[in-house]
Order: C-alpha cells, then sequence, then structure tokens
C-alpha cells in the first residue's frame, strides 16, 4: 500500500477561506466588552524637550477617560535590559514616555485615552505642547566622518561582524588584469504592511492579561510585556493567529504595545490601540545605506580581490547593523579580502529588520560589480559566476550543506532564454522601446533555532498540535499541518495546528527564513513521540496482531498502524483510543540543531534570477517585462506556498530596484510621503511574467526534513538582475536605487 504524501503537494492555504471572506480575526477587530480606544500623540519636532503639556482642556471633554504623558505615566521596569526583545540590537532600548526628552520625528510623547477611537484622535489634537527645539543630524552623507564600528552584543550570534581581512588586498587589487572601483546607495524603505500595528488588551483583572497583538512571535511580545510591567509570565497571554503582513516589522514589540498594556494596566479596562498609516512610518525602517566596491579579477575572470565596505544608518540610541559585507567571498572566494561595516549614529529611530536585511542590499553592490566585470572582459555574465563558482565558503573555509547553484545558473538560463541575448549593450529592440537582459545570483542563510511542539491525540483519532509560531502570510499553517500529517500517517483533514498563543510551546520570533526549518523538525519530533507512545498501547493490546514488532516494523497508514511485511496485519488508531478508555494521550518535544556539529558547515539557500526589461529609449520609462528566479532551497514541503513567497519576493525585489523609497526632509528631520500614495510600490500593471523554478536539492545536514527557508531568497537576486537588464538595454549603469525615468533621460 503506497503511502499518500502530504509533504511535496501544492495545498492551498488551510486559512485562506477564512481570509478571502472577512472571517479571519486581526489584533484590532477582536470584541471586548467595554472597550477603551487609545490615539497615541508623536512629536512633531525631531530633538529637543517637551517643556509642558497642556491637558487640561481634553480632560473635560466628553468621552475622554485619561491623558498619559511622562509626567503621569505609571512606573515600569528601571534596568534597559528588561525593556530588549529577540531581535533587540546592542544599545539603549527606547522606552515610550520614560521623559520629556524627544529622541526623533514622531516619537510617542502621549496617549490619549477615550471611549470611541474617533473620540480619542480628535482629543490628540487638542493637546497643548511646548517644546524647546534642537539642532539635530537625520543626513547619512552629511555626517559620514561621524561614522563608527557598531557595538557587538547578542544580536551578533545572528548578524556576525564581517570576517577579518585575508591576504594582501592592496597589492592584489593593484596587481589585477582588471579592476572596478564602485559607489551604490539605496535610500531609506518603510515595510508598510496592509494591516496596522495594533494590540487589544483584555484586563482579566489581578494583572491578568490576554493580548491580541499584531506580532511575529507572540512569545516575544509576551516577554516584553511581563519584563516591563513586572508581571508573571504566566498572566500573560499574546495571541496573533492572522497577521496582515509583517516583512520584519513585527519582530520587535512595537509602540502600541506598551501603550495598550499601560493603559489597562492603569485603567483596569479593557484597551486597544491601533496605530494610523502616517504613525506606521515611526515604528522602524530599512536604513538608507551607501557601499563601496572594489574588485579585482585575473584575465580569465577569476576575482582575486575583494573590497566591500558599507555605511548605514542607526539611532543614537541602538546599533542596528545589517550583514551586508558579508556576501561576497561567500559567493565568489578570493584569497585577499578587506570588508568593512560602520554605522552613523543620527537622530531618528533605530532601523529594523525589513525583509532580506542587507542581504538584498548587500548583493545589490555585489552582482553589479559581477557584472561589470563580466562586460570588461567581454565574459558571458553566467560564464563568470561559473568561472568563480566554489563548494566551500571561503569565509568560513567549510564547505556547504548543499548547493545547487550551478543548476540553478545552467536550468534558469535555458528555461528563460538566455542564450538569444546579444551580449552588446543597446543592440536588443521592440519597437521604440530597448530591451535588455540581466541577470544575478541571490543568497541567504539557511538557520535554525530551537523550537518546542506539543502532539495530542484524541479519541475521535483526530490530532491536535501545538505551537507559539505566528503565521505572517507565509503558509506556516498549512506546511506544518502538511508535516504533520506526513509523520502520523494521517490525511491533513485529521490534523489541527494550532499556533500562534503564548501559551503553547515555545517558538522564535517569525524571520529570517528559519521558520519551518526550527518549528517543522519540532512538528516532526512531537509526531514520531506520538507514533512511539501510540505504537506501545497498540502492542500491549490483547491479542495484538503487532505483539512482536518492533517500532521500525510498522508503518502509519490512514489511521492504521501496520506491519510493513504484510499490511493485512493492522490495528486502527481509534481501536488503540477504545483501549486507552478514549482518552487523550500526550506528548511534547524540543528539537534544536546539535551544538557539536551544526557549525561544521556553511548552510545557505541559493538562487539565480534572470530578468527582460523594456526602457522607452525616449521618455526612459522602464518596465520589468518577465523575470525567472531558479532556487535551490532543499525540500520544499508546498510548491503552492514556497512559490508563493519567491513571487512575492520577486515583487518586493522590482519594488526596490524601481519604485520604493521614503523621503526625508532633513531641514526638517521628518519623512515626506507617509502614505501609500505617495510611497511608490508596484501596482497590478508593473508586474508582468514571473516564474519560478525549484531545483532538486538533498540536504540532511540542515535538518531532519531537509528544508530551508525560501521567504528572502526570492528578493535578494532581483535588484541587481534589473539594475544589470537596464545597462544592458541603454548601456547606462545606475548604482542608486531606486533606479527612476529621470536618470536615463
Amino acid at each position: 500500500m503506497e503511502k499518500a504524501p502530504s509533504i511535496g503537494t501544492p495545498v492551498s492555504r488551510l486559512e485562506g477561506r477564512l481570509k478571502v471572506t472577512g472571517t479571519a480575526k486581526y489584533a484590532g477587530e477582536y470584541d471586548a466588552p467595554d472597550l477603551l480606544y487609545g490615539y497615541v500623540v508623536n512629536s512633531t519636532i525631531t530633538k529637543g524637550k517637551i517643556k509642558s503639556v497642556d491637558i487640561s482642556e481634553v480632560e473635560k471633554m466628553d468621552g475622554v477617560i485619561k491623558v498619559f504623558t511622562h509626567k503621569n505615566r505609571p512606573s515600569t521596569a528601571w534596568f534597559d535590559f528588561q525593556y530588549a526583545d529577540m531581535d533587540a540590537p546592542p544599545g539603549t532600548v527606547f522606552k515610550p514616555l520614560k521623559d520629556n526628552i524627544i529622541r526623533y520625528n514622531g516619537q510617542p510623547i502621549a496617549l490619549v485615552v477615550a471611549e470611541t477611537f474617533e473620540m480619542a484622535r480628535y482629543a490628540a489634537t487638542k493637546l497643548g505642547i511646548e517644546y524647546e527645539e534642537e539642532t539635530f543630524e537625520t543626513d547619512l552623507e552629511v555626517n559620514l566622518e561621524k561614522s563608527k564600528d557598531p557595538k557587538k552584543g547578542l544580536a551578533s550570534l545572528l548578524k556576525p561582524p564581517p570576517p577579518e581581512p585575508t591576504g594582501d588586498f592592496d597589492k592584489a587589487y593593484e596587481d589585477s588584469f582588471v579592476k572596478t572601483d564602485l559607489m551604490f546607495s539605496h535610500g531609506t524603505e518603510h515595510h508598510n504592511p496592509m494591516e496596522m500595528y495594533a494590540s487589544t488588551v483584555i484586563y482579566e483583572g489581578k494583572d491578568k492579561l490576554k493580548i491580541f497583538d499584531k506580532t511575529q512571535g507572540t512569545i516575544n511580545s509576551q516577554m516584553y510585556v511581563a519584563n516591563v510591567f513586572g508581571l508573571k509570565m504566566k498572566n500573560v497571554q499574546v495571541i496573533s493567529p492572522f497577521v496582515g503582513g509583517g516583512f520584519g516589522s513585527g519582530l520587535r514589540p512595537q509602540q502600541q504595545l506598551f501603550m495598550a498594556v499601560m493603559a489597562a494596566l492603569d485603567l483596569k479596562r479593557n484597551v486597544r490601540v491601533t496605530l494610523d498609516r502616517k504613525q506606521m512610518y515611526m515604528i522602524g525602517h530599512r536604513p538608507p545605506t551607501l557601499q563601496h566596491t572594489r574588485f579585482g579579477a585575473d584575465k580569465d575572470g577569476k576575482v582575486n580581490a575583494i573590497y566591500h565596505k558599507a555605511t548605514g544608518e542607526t539611532s543614537k540610541f541602538e546599533d542596528y547593523v545589517e550583514i551586508v559585507v558579508n556576501w561576497a567571498n561567500m559567493l565568489y572566494p578570493a584569497e585577499n579580502t578587506l570588508l568593512e561595516h560602520q554605522v552613523v549614529p543620527l537622530d531618528v529611530y533605530t532601523p529594523l529588520d525589513m525583509r532580506a536585511p542587507g542581504g538584498s542590499t548587500g548583493m545589490h553592490a555585489i552582482e553589479v560589480t559581477m557584472d561589470e566585470i563580466a562586460y570588461q572582459l567581454n565574459i558571458d555574465p553566467v560564464e563568470l559566476r561559473l568561472i568563480n563558482y566554489s563548494e566551500i565558503d571561503k569565509s568560513s573555509d567549510k564547505e556547504f550543506s548543499s548547493k545547487q547553484l550551478r543548476e540553478c545558473y545552467l536550468k534558469g538560463a535555458e528555461q528563460f532564454g538566455w542564450s538569444q541575448r546579444n551580449p552588446e549593450p543597446r543592440s536588443m529592440r521592440r519597437g521604440n522601446k530597448l530591451v535588455g537582459y540581466g541577470m544575478a545570483t541571490g543568497m541567504w542563510d539557511a538557520n535554525r533555532m530551537l523550537g518546542r511542539a506539543e502532539a495530542i491525540l484524541k479519541p475521535d483519532g483526530t490530532v491536535e498540535i501545538k505551537n507559539a509560531v505566528t503565521d505572517i502570510g507565509t503558509g506556516t499553517l498549512t506546511v506544518m499541518t502538511q508535516i504533520a500529517a506526513d509523520e502520523l500517517g494521517l490525511p491533513i483533514e485529521a490534523i489541527t495546528f494550532s499556533y500562534a498563543d503564548s501559551k503553547m510551546p515555545f517558538a522564535p520570533i517569525q524571520g529570517g527564513s528559519f521558520t519551518t526549518a526550527t518549528v517543522g523538525p519540532a512538528v516532526q519530533e512531537a509526531c514520531k513521540a506520538l507514533n512511539k507512545k501510540l505504537f506501545k498501547k497498540a502492542r500491549n493490546m490483547a491479542n495484538s496482531v503487532l505483539k512482536d514488532a518492533k517500532l521500525k516494523d510498522v508503518d502509519f497508514r490512514e489511521g492504521f498502524i501496520m506491519l510493513r511485511s504484510d499490511y493485512s496485519k493492522r490495528i486502527s488508531i481509534k481501536d488503540v483510543m477504545a483501549a486507552n478508555n478514549h482518552e487523550p494521550i500526550k506528548v511534547k518535544s524540543t528539537a534544536m540543531p546539535n551544538p557539536l556539529t551544526y557549525g561544521k558547515k556553511a548552510r545557505a539557500v541559493h538562487s539565480a534570477v534572470f530578468v527582460e526589461v523594456e526602457v522607452d529609449e525616449e521618455l526612459g520609462m522602464i518596465e520589468v517585462k518577465r523575470a525567472l528566479t531558479a532556487v535551490a532551497a532543499g525540500r520544499i514541503i508546498n510548491p503552492k506556498t514556497a512559490e508563493s513567497q519567491v513571487l512575492g519576493g520577486m515583487i518586493w525585489g522590482l519594488s526596490k530596484a524601481l519604485h520604493e523609497e521614503t523621503i526625508l526632509d532633513d531641514r526638517l528631520g521628518k519623512y515626506m510621503n507617509q502614505n501609500l500614495g505617495e510611497y511608490h510600490i508596484p501596482v497590478h500593471a508593473d508586474v508582468h511574467d514571473l516564474q519560478v523554478l525549484f531545483v532538486e536539492e538533498n540536504d540532511d545536514f540542515v535538518n531532519d526534513l531537509g528544508v530551508k527557508g525560501v521567504g528572502e531568497i526570492g528578493g535578494v537576486g532581483m535588484p541587481p538582475a534589473v539594475t544589470n537588464a537596464i545597462y544592458h538595454a541603454t548601456g547606462k549603469r545606475i548604482y542608486d536605487l531606486p533606479i527612476h525615468f529621470d536618470k536615463l533621460l
């Protein structure tokens, strides 16, 4: 009897119907009796002090319950470490309403709580606030002399600093047959998820809270609330089953969570605080970054010298860094390297991880530099990358656990039709449009953390799996259900995956493309433990046909435990449950990488991206006509949701290349386009033929499932591929993102 596998099947999202029918409830939609509404008041200056806050008029308004400011804020934790979270960079975490000091434009300085949202919002406009302004610094380029090496902390474990220099870069660069010396930049970008940040706090008495929060980590928010407000962890429950986009903005607890909890505890009432779209530009961003690359190569195209420096923005209270410059020597091994990353502290809020943080920034500079080398040497860009191909991560001198990037290049090029490209810039046309083909490599870490899961076999033969992980729209609910169904030998319909509740077994924040590789093995281990326990009970049943069997001798199929050598000898799970007096069977398991072996190999997911653009010769208008991403990401649990993730990343990469940028007026220290009308993102008319090709890749080292994440990889290679295609079409190289038509006129 063949098992009908769930893993590898393109299953539609199990929660899809709830979302498209509007039945799914988000953090700002949960019903609560006698609910109060809070509205955050933000600073209108960039740096200085609050001299006074006049709340007398507002306090008299009908429906206004209380106004919280730094003057009357309830006492919270003293120590900085109590405000930290799973994604906190080194430095001092910002504490809302702590004092009268203004550190950045838009800083929350008050909370108005009223009986309706509209009343709270209106009353917030009537506060009398007097400031004492100070000179501020918000321009990255103007303040480069203040750049410094970032502080190191626990975050360095996930975001390691650049490797130490190797060889003699200066000599090798000078002796190189071909040399590049290029400067790159990209502006500020904001996450802009469709769902606003909201927290609905249900006060359950005796400092016990149930919180519906928009977050990418329920336990992260739980830990933050408990530590900051001095509550017992067991008295704080955070629930977040549906998240309307996060893209990294929910990796840290946001200001509305602090405000809602503060008000609920003080007033002993249920409170909801929701940020509006403008306020969403005050909770973190991808930092503007300047990059300088100098690569040297021999006459055959072999890269022998790599210099890559990045200078990014950070706040003056935390040192936020990304992995920007580490990638080149992981992909293209050179004996002589010099890699540097510095930050410039400015009067802005701390930047925040944004989809493929550092990777989409660094790979742009690296892959455009490689394209320049290809043109200087008259070598096909794909061939140049094959010349520099390596199975070793030179930066750590470790072999990759798996790497099918070569197949990504070859199969991607074939399916895209790369061979039809005339290598000469401005040589391909379609009417009055210049046509360009460009390609680039993508790379992202394949990491794994600790995760726990509980499996409960119920009397009716169905199984419930529990884990605190969120599903930020990636398909986690569906994929975990598939993993459990596959391991238990049950149909998907027999599995319930309960998730996004901090009272459930541990899961880290959902980001970095490590969720499936972390929670998946925990689910798998819990199901294995459940099978083992179930088999033991089946073997001990009276007159059991399995009494002489061992666990390795049986299969779990379609609700039965079957002897592998003779499927007619089997026991149904329902019969086992009957023999167990219809009592549920519960197990909990922990899964984590082996600390003795996990670091012995380099682990990464790879991609090759191919793009065709059309550029109007007279108007400079750019259109990405088609793009293909070939991905090697280990075992693909669900091709449908995985493809969706890569497609989303490709659109994001297209957006980074041609559309997205938040404009800061350095005279005001304020973002000027704080809305979706002026913060440009691709619409349907901008997105044409996008294809995803998964290359088969087996990896039994990364985890027992052999899975790698795909959330980030779709975005990292697109910006340079688009940039390179524009050069091929026009003969003009643009080094700054986003690329607008005026740069081509």
